[in-house]
């Protein structure tokens, strides 16, 4: 019996170790691989474009009419990705949660200096007020959107 008793609190012991927690560091910005540019200091045509195109997405769930990207304007990819059925099933749900699109506010920008794309983080307007979107719109080195991306807003940014 006491030897059962033994056994039982050494496995006891043994169950009750404590697990070492590995946090993982924050991303690294001094490396200068992300850098976040000062809206100010962004070519405002590079910025204009990016706002047009981005509101060009989010206006297609206002009128269900989109003009498709030529190869000025994206990426052989986004042009891909981007078609209009894709649009209206995403724009369906965006407007039974978030009511009719409003407009986009450019909040931030970022480079990065390890493939040259930039991206601008707008934060989009709807009816509803419980509608807290995000648009990210990628320009690459050519000036072209190299991809967009709708999430939850989030006030800091995040690589995701």
């Amino acid at each position: 019996m006491k030897k059962i008793i033994i056994v039982f609190s050494i496995l006891l012991l043994i169950g009750c170790k404590s697990k070492t927690i590995v946090i993982a560091p924050e991303p690294e910005f001094e490396n200068a691989k992300i850098v976040k540019l000062d809206l100010t200091a962004i070519d405002a045509d590079q910025k204009a474009k990016a706002y047009e195109l981005g509101k060009r997405v989010l206006m297609t769930c206002n009128t269900s009419k989109f003009k498709p990207f030529n190869l000025n304007e994206a990426t052989t990819s986004v042009i891909k990705n981007t078609t209009e059925e894709r649009l209206t099933k995403t724009c369906t749900r965006f407007r039974q949660y978030y009511g009719t699109f409003i407009d986009l506010q450019l909040v931030e920008v970022y480079k990065n200096n390890f493939d040259g794309s930039t991206l601008f983080r707008y934060k989009a307007s709807y009816t509803k007020k419980v509608a807290n979107k995000e648009l990210r719109v990628t320009m690459n080195e050519e000036n072209k959107v190299s991809s967009i991306k709708s999430l939850d807003w989030v006030n800091s940014f995040l690589m995701k």
